[in-house]
């Protein structure tokens, strides 16, 4: 049994098949059934295209066709280098809540990504590499606390249309004080970004 799948960032793939007839012998291979084919193209966004030659696919639609491929058998074992690259937003998030779904049945998931807002939502444990070396590791909810060295909170009051930084103990006091009178319509704490995390211990730019 296949126990791995895996999406690379160069995409390549045979151009001369439409798309159905190659995952009738894959299944076969894999020991899955051939009906979770079509669903499993609706949800990585290639249902208008099952019937096409895969030459006559985009480089996106390519990458979302390599993607179903990988995980058509539910691998034990998952390696995804940027899935979502260069995929318009709606796929991209239909593309999420498939690894979600594959991270939920229990597939361990191996992402590699520039895109931190992604890492942030995908992700159980962080690993940031600089020059080949593990410099942070952590969940990202622990790495954005580690490094909320000021503890900003963006607050909007009643009555005005920019929202104010506050921060530290006066700052916290404030908001007390105007959440009990009723004054403030929103509040958003200000703890920094993964992005911000990373060019923190790094000193260098996502590339």
């Amino acid at each position: 049994m296949n126990m791995w799948g895996s999406l690379p960032t160069i995409v390549a793939c045979t151009t001369d098949y439409r798309l159905p007839p190659t995952f009738v012998s894959l299944p076969k291979l894999l020991g899955v059934a051939t009906t979770k084919v079509t669903p499993l193209l609706v949800r990585v966004g290639l249902s208008e295209q099952q019937h096409q030659l895969a030459g006559k696919l985009s480089q996106g639609q390519r990458q979302r066709l390599i993607l179903a491929r990988a995980v058509l058998h539910a691998p034990a074992v998952l390696f995804l280098d940027e899935p979502t690259s260069g995929l318009d937003l709606s796929t991209a998030l239909a593309i999420h809540h498939l690894i979600r779904d594959l991270r939920d049945q229990g597939t361990a998931i191996f992402l590699t990504t520039h895109n931190m807002t992604e890492a942030t939502k995908l992700c159980d444990q962080v690993a940031l590499l600089n020059d080949g070396q593990i410099v942070e590791l952590g969940t990202p909810q622990a790495l954005r606390l580690k490094y909320n060295r000021h503890q900003n909170y963006r607050v909007l009051f009643q009555g005005e249309t920019t929202a104010q930084t506050l921060s530290g103990p006066a700052g916290q006091t404030i908001i007390a004080r105007e959440i009990t009178a009723g004054h403030i319509v929103t509040i958003h704490s200000g703890e920094p970004t993964l992005e911000d995390v990373f060019l923190e211990v790094t000193g260098r730019n996502l590339e």
